[in-house]
């Protein structure tokens, strides 16, 4: 239930805070490649745990985009 806790405390973020949250995890993502390409990256998985929290923050921010209008 790991998943839905994360869910719940994006929910209760404000835009502005899931903007931020999104850029620092593409910086991650950004980095983890980086690691990856230089054979550095030892837990792999990691990338696609980064990359789902990505989608999970996009859909919080449409979701609240919708509500507003």
């Amino acid at each position: 239930m790991k998943t839905t806790k994360f869910v719940d405390e994006l929910r209760n973020k404000t835009t502005e805070e899931l903007q931020v949250e999104l850029v620092s995890a593409k910086k991650e993502l950004f980095n983890l490649r980086f690691q990856n390409a230089t054979n550095q990256l030892d837990n792999t998985y990691r990338i696609k745990e980064v990359r789902r929290s990505i989608a999970r923050i996009q859909t919080i921010l449409t979701q609240k985009a919708q509500a507003a209008k």
